[in-house]
């Protein structure tokens, strides 16, 4: 547990954490000055295009070259076997997830391909032009197989086995069963029943999957241009799988165009780059298109949920029971697997409420669609949206209204810590007076009165909640004690230049979201210093201390706990220097401003610049035995619960058009609880952001497959994103409940927006219909399935 106690860091008026700092980057970006991996150039670099499966499951006869071969500018064509000797295979299994299989997954397709998109032909040329032309002119002769494409007949026995070696379509299976499920069904007021379908969506980044591939033979190193979240992860999964020693792999990352967790993934064809450069000796650079972006990026999402819950006549939520299928495509994604999803929504569907009688059964399936793993927010839109969903029902067919029966089943403030059925630890939680404070804000008695008197006009508002926790700050239970190298700690070096400015260098990415913003306010509040005085350094592992990057909503819990411990360091140490130059114990200093000043009175003593001058240029005028040490690292990793849950209540406010099935988003409200909020704005922004990622996830975004694994909407003609227009006008306020896990207190909000949207909105749907007596539960809720659920197609 940290200590708490008198932290300076975070009252005292000279502390940046709380305020809303300006990113340090925005000029840069807004001026189009960034560095993306396509801005880059090296000298004697080639260009990667692929050949790729145009069939879901086939056989592969024969693979003909030659044309392609014979284009001028293209100087490989190579296949699998050509890679056997330069890239190993790598299969998608954690430890801790009991039993869960997958089949060795290959850079090129190794005698049979699996899903639509899988590359089988490689193509180096000169140019991307070239390649591209080239990968026309290849002949392969498939033999096609029968796919699998529907998750929930993937276990049936006349199913065929993807992977025979396998012995059946199943990937993973987890059973709760906790209480007395029957029991608590058998004595309830209130059973409610519904399922659910989630369509498949995918992250549609604005910047693709990119890497450049640079590999010396001379001194055997290999360098890495990509545009990751863990660029450390991704040094020990090329250096493992091309045969190289770790500590000679390097990965760069400048700026990153979006991730949402489609960049912490191995993809084959990166991984063909990485062998490409070192059979050829030069660098590789491939860039993903966006038509073969929709056919090879993760997918998530693609479940179908059966689930019921049981009720007192109060209003109570006394049991849930609940069936999941997903299917994950072919293979289990490598290292983080494609379990991982499913068990999030095994953890915490319903986990606000204070329930006992627990019973699921979830299962990820293959099939022969694209691959399916982890993506914003990773399971937690999926939990949420049945959890809330239910007790929306629930409190319909018992005549209540629906933020009061949350209200009634909530865990108690007093019960926590607290373990839930499933055995998640929650340290403190914040539901009640995050859901009073959202209706309060938002005027839910006055949106009532408003919905009640337009109904009678033929207007049809609904208004729909989400109650949700989201898991963040991971300890080593999440990946680390599964066997995967994906560090749960990160670390953090600050130093004092010899201007007086700091330098920070941290383990975290900036990938969009403000790292870069967040370190630089936590490294000034520690040392003492304006913001504007620290230059942030992310995402080259030459520089910056071994850390696990941007993930899970790790980024100020994880990695902003670090820079404060180091920067807290830094300053002692620059205070013991500026005490034995003024004669002075240390404790009679402090610094602020960038100046050394009296600890009482802040008379000023010393520039930080003078100190830096003395330190660095003048040592011989230095006390003898002094010593000066103006650089600091330190490490964080949370230990004390596996998780710290944040919590969060939403709200949507729906209009739907029953004419035409339109539905119009009007406002939207997120009370968040992510504990020390180092930067409103950042937050409100980042919280936004998710919740229009779940908007896309409710209304819009779906990966559409024909029954021969075809996907039929993979461009951006066809597959639907959010836009700003549409999306109404989203409020945001805080509880603040810090975690006692870290002195920061900080835990994360990346993802919070995304896990609770989804489930609004459906609620906000069924509400606006509830006068026609329809619920809609299949996502996302187009205008033809609102207007099929109305009967009027």
């Amino acid at each position: 547990m940290s200590d708490r106690s008198a932290v300076s860091v975070l009252d005292t008026p000279n502390s940046y954490i709380g305020r809303s700092v300006s990113r340090p980057n925005a000029k840069r970006l807004a001026q189009g000055r960034a560095t993306y991996v396509d801005d880059i150039m090296l000298p004697r670099m080639v260009h990667l295009a692929f050949c790729r499966s145009p069939y879901a499951h086939a056989e592969i006869l024969s693979i003909d070259g030659t044309a392609a071969l014979a284009l001028p500018g293209v100087l490989r064509v190579v296949t699998m076997a050509d890679l056997q000797d330069y890239c190993t295979p790598w299969v998608g299994v954690l430890d801790h997830l009991k039993g869960i299989k997958s089949a060795p997954q290959w850079p090129l397709a190794n005698g049979k391909v699996f899903f639509q998109g899988e590359p089988v032909v490689a193509i180096v040329a000169s140019n991307r032009a070239i390649a591209e032309d080239a990968a026309d002119l290849i002949e392969v002769d498939y033999k096609e197989l029968p796919p699998v494409t529907d998750a929930e007949t993937a276990l049936d026995p006349d199913t065929p086995v993807i992977h025979p070696e396998l012995g059946d379509n199943l990937c993973f299976e987890r059973s709760i069963d906790s209480g007395d499920v029957d029991a608590a069904f058998a004595s309830a007021a209130v059973v409610v029943e519904e399922s659910f379908h989630f369509n498949r969506h995918t992250a549609v980044t604005l910047e693709p999957r990119s890497i450049i591939c640079d590999y010396n033979p001379a001194d055997e190193n290999l360098t890495l241009h990509m545009s990751v979240q863990c660029p450390h992860m991704s040094k020990h999964l090329y250096a493992k799988h091309l045969g190289l020693d770790e500590n000679k792999v390097r990965v760069i990352c400048k700026d990153i165009g979006g991730s949402f967790g489609l960049k912490i993934h191995t993809y084959s064809d990166e991984m063909a780059a990485g062998a490409l450069t070192v059979m050829l000796g030069r660098p590789v650079k491939f860039i993903a298109d966006r038509l073969e972006s929709f056919v090879t990026d993760i997918h998530a999402r693609d479940h179908r949920v059966t689930a019921k819950m049981a009720f007192a006549q109060d209003g109570e939520v006394t049991a849930v029971e609940m069936d999941d299928i997903t299917g994950i495509g072919p293979y289990s994604v490598y290292p983080r697997s494609s379990g991982i999803e499913m068990n999030q929504v095994v953890n915490l569907t319903a986990g606000p409420y204070k329930h006992l009688n627990y019973r699921v059964r979830a299962r990820a399936v293959f099939q022969n669609k694209g691959v399916m793993c982890q993506y914003r927010g990773v399971g937690h839109p999926i939990a949420v949206a049945v959890g809330e969903a239910l007790v929306d029902k629930g409190a319909a067919a018992l005549g209540m209204d629906p933020a009061e029966v949350r209200r009634r089943s909530f865990i108690p403030d007093d019960a926590y810590p607290y373990t839930s059925p499933s055995g998640a630890i929650y340290e403190r939680q914040s539901h009640r007076q995050s859901l009073d404070k959202l209706v309060t804000i938002m005027d839910y008695e006055g949106l009532r009165r408003e919905q009640r008197a337009l109904r009678e006009r033929g207007v049809y508002r609904g208004i729909g909640f989400a109650s949700l926790i989201e898991v963040t700050n991971p300890s080593p239970a999440f990946y680390g004690v599964g066997g995967a190298r994906i560090a749960s700690q990160d670390g953090c070096t600050i130093r004092l230049d010899p201007t007086g400015g700091i330098t920070c260098a941290t383990g975290v990415t900036e990938q969009g979201q403000g790292t870069e913003t967040i370190i630089a306010q936590i490294a000034a509040s520690a040392v003492g210093v304006a913001p504007g005085q620290v230059r942030v350094i992310t995402g080259d592992t030459d520089v910056v201390p071994y850390g696990g990057g941007t993930w899970a909503s790790r980024g100020a819990g994880i990695g902003g706990e670090a820079a404060l411990q180091a920067g807290k360091e830094l300053r002692r140490n620059i205070l013991e220097v500026a005490g034995a130059i003024l004669q002075t114990a240390p404790e009679n200093l402090d610094v602020r401003d960038g100046m050394i000043v009296d600890a009482k009175g802040f008379n000023e003593r010393m520039p930080l610049a003078e100190l830096g001058r003395l330190v660095y240029f003048r040592g011989d005028t230095l006390p003898d035995g002094l010593q000066p040490e103006l650089v600091a690292t330190k490490h964080y990793v949370s230990r004390s619960y596996p998780f710290a849950f944040t919590n969060a209540a939403h709200a949507c406010l729906a209009e739907v058009d029953v004419e035409t099935g339109l539905v119009s988003l009007l406002k939207y409200w997120v009370v968040e609880d992510c504990g020390t909020v180092i930067n409103p704005l950042l937050v409100a922004e980042q919280t936004r952001g998710g919740v229009v990622q779940g908007i896309g996830a409710a209304l819009y975004e779906e990966c559409l497959y024909s029954p021969e694994g075809q996907m039929i909407n993979g461009s951006m003609a066809d597959y639907l994103v959010p836009m700003a227009a549409e999306m109404p006008e989203i409020y945001v306020d805080h509880v603040t409940t810090p975690t006692e896990t870290s002195e920061l207190g900080a835990k994360g909000v990346g993802e919070a927006g995304t896990a609770g949207a989804p489930g609004a909105v459906m609620n906000a749907i069924n509400d606006a219909l509830e006068p026609f007596d329809t619920r809609l539960s299949h996502m996302p809720f187009t205008p033809d399935k609102i207007l099929r659920a109305l009967g009027k197609t």
